[in-house]
């Protein structure tokens, strides 16, 4: 079938570039709008089925039926079409000013990260925790919760958060793991410690000062991984309590690795040990 005559029968609308739509995926991709909705441009064949395949809320549909090019695309609208009433067409001069693919595949949809409420997270037995406290640049942020999902962590917690987690930087570095890791933001240190505690995780301080290397830990008990921002490291407050440091071993002329780096190989000891080893 024709993907005009297609868009007609599951009713399309057609909108142009002063549209409401339109300005609103604007401000989602410039970052520079109140977003109390948590939504995101999942933009592409691939973000767009990862929406599909995770059951991710979607707002609202936008097709640029120029740049659809494949079956596969109408197929993918279609599937999509089930999940909102909101469908609209655009020109490929409306769809050229809010799309950040160089070779656009004609569907976009608005997405709703998902709601998680940690009253409903149960912690299993030798969990592993990423935390991350204060950091800053979008990039970094997405690239430990993909991290996270390749490591097998069980939750990323969000501390002292400064990044918007729907930054375009955030959605595209994660590669679709912010569907997927169970994130969960705390507003400051002593309600994540609260927390942490109830459950009775050893908790880590990520510290190039420490005495004690990575890989002399053990692990093996519910274990809590604290990283901090790139600036300034990790809370003051964290340190009041009575947490261990480790340290990655810096055997270059640098003293120190990106908070991504050094998360990664943090929390891939601790999912080894605590997950693989019997």
């Amino acid at each position: 079938m024709e993907i005009n005559e297609l868009l007609k029968q599951l009713n399309f609308q057609p909108i142009g570039e002063t549209n409401g739509r339109i300005k609103r995926v604007k401000g989602i991709i410039s970052n520079s709008k109140p977003n109390p909705e948590k939504l995101f441009v999942a933009e592409g064949i691939w973000l767009a089925s990862m929406c599909l395949k995770f059951g991710t809320h979607i707002d609202s549909l936008i097709v640029c039926p120029e740049y659809v090019r494949t079956p596969e695309v109408a197929e993918l609208i279609k599937n999509l079409c089930g999940r909102t009433n909101e469908r609209f067409i655009v020109s490929a001069k409306t769809y050229e000013k809010i799309s950040e693919k160089g070779q656009p595949d004609g569907i976009m949809a608005l997405a709703a990260l998902p709601q998680r409420d940690i009253s409903d997270f149960i912690p299993p037995k030798k969990a592993v925790i990423l935390v991350i406290d204060g950091v800053e640049i979008p990039g970094n942020a997405g690239t430990m919760l993909r991290m996270a999902d390749g490591a097998g962590a069980d939750a990323v917690f969000f501390c002292n958060r400064k990044v918007r987690m729907t930054h375009p930087k955030l959605i595209k570095s994660s590669q679709g793991a912010i569907l997927t890791v169970p994130v969960y933001e705390f507003p400051s240190v002593a309600e994540c410690r609260a927390w942490l505690k109830k459950f009775g995780f050893t908790v880590y301080l990520a510290d190039t000062r420490a005495q004690r290397f990575y890989y002399d830990e053990p692990f093996g008990t519910n274990t809590a991984l604290v990283v901090g921002s790139e600036r300034y490291g990790i809370a003051r407050e964290w340190y009041s309590y009575d947490y261990s440091m480790i340290a990655i071993p810096m055997l270059g002329k640098c003293d120190s690795l990106n908070v991504g780096v050094a998360a990664t190989v943090l929390t891939y000891e601790a999912c080894i040990k605590n997950k693989l080893k019997k």
